[in-house]
């Protein structure tokens, strides 16, 4: 029997759908005016920061790269050029992210993205039975395995967030 569609779906929850993973959506009154949406994210839900994790958009080499990192903690660039193998790493423009994931700002989630990007998730993300990452909108989040993220993804882990 197929999986019914999530009502009012993100390309990230469509994406989730259609792979047979099994996911939790979590929703909450997002605050225009917050400073960081990935703590605002994990307050609202009552979950502790270092099991939510926001995507971050960076440019490793003239390409551009996804890294997904717990946000209670912040993303080390140089570990992630070191885990792509390139030189440099620094952080993508807010509006090239923007218009190569198809989200906004505070809402792109590492799946469901219109371009596949090399991904690179924090080796933290596998210490939880669960993690939750943006499911492509401000106050949305999915919960899922950690190891169905970076299958999904095609993701490599490495140790690319400090603090």
């Amino acid at each position: 029997m197929p999986k019914k569609k999530t009502a009012g779906g993100t390309p990230a929850t469509v994406a989730l759908d259609a792979a047979a993973v099994p996911f939790t959506v979590h929703e909450y009154a997002h605050d225009p005016g917050a400073s960081s949406y990935g703590a605002e994210a994990a307050e609202a839900m009552g979950v502790p920061p270092g099991r939510v994790f926001k995507t971050l958009l960076a440019e490793t080499d003239g390409a551009l790269a996804v890294a997904v990192v717990p946000v209670s903690g912040q993303l080390d660039l140089k570990a992630l050029a070191t885990a792509l193998g390139a030189k440099r790493a620094t952080m993508a423009d807010p509006a090239t992210a923007e218009r190569t994931t198809g989200y906004v700002l505070g809402g792109i989630s590492p799946l469901g993205q219109r371009k596949k990007l090399r991904t690179v998730i924090d080796t933290t993300a596998l210490s939880h039975p669960t993690v939750y990452v943006s499911a492509g909108k401000r106050g949305m989040e999915v919960e899922l395995a950690p190891a169905d993220l970076v299958r999904l993804t095609n993701a490599k882990t490495a140790e690319i967030a400090r603090g």
